[in-house]
């Protein structure tokens, strides 16, 4: 795992998920390596029957010379045309999008994780941590009973 946008999944309710290839220079490769990848701001946008990753900061390569990539070009993501044409349809729909989740190192090649997503509101987005909390909660609560009951 190279980079994880942890605040898509806070923001926006997952509906879909899709792996997809990146379309990348050599030093961007290098540079993913390293793994000072940021996909905070990404997203992901059909143009044309292609689907682009817009705004994930890949920084530049500190040895790469003139060949060097700019930090926040967009990049093509490799998807089967099923796929493209799905998206761009239930991205055309009020309050759907389509967010980078990850991006990570397969077999040696550069993929994306990408989801169709639904943005929250912002009472979901509580109500979602307070479910979190509650879950942990009880957790910890049922771990210490087992605990003292080994004690015995």
């Amino acid at each position: 795992m190279v980079a994880q946008n942890k605040k898509a999944r806070h923001d926006y309710a997952i509906i879909d998920t899709y792996e997809a290839g990146l379309v990348l220079t050599g030093t961007e490769v290098k540079s993913l390596r390293q793994g000072r990848t940021s996909l905070a701001d990404g997203f992901v946008q059909i143009d044309g029957g292609e689907a682009w990753l817009h705004n994930a900061h890949i920084p530049e390569y500190h040895q790469g010379s003139w060949t060097n990539h700019s930090a926040r070009r967009k990049r093509k993501l490799l998807l089967h045309r099923e796929e493209i044409d799905k998206l761009e349809s239930k991205a055309q729909e009020t309050g759907h999008t389509i967010v980078p989740l990850a991006l990570y190192f397969k077999d040696g090649r550069a993929k994306a994780e990408i989801a169709l997503a639904r943005g929250k509101k912002e009472y979901d987005k509580r109500q979602t941590l307070r479910e979190k909390q509650d879950r942990r909660e009880s957790d910890r609560a049922i771990a210490a009973a087992k605990r003292k009951q080994r004690g015995q």
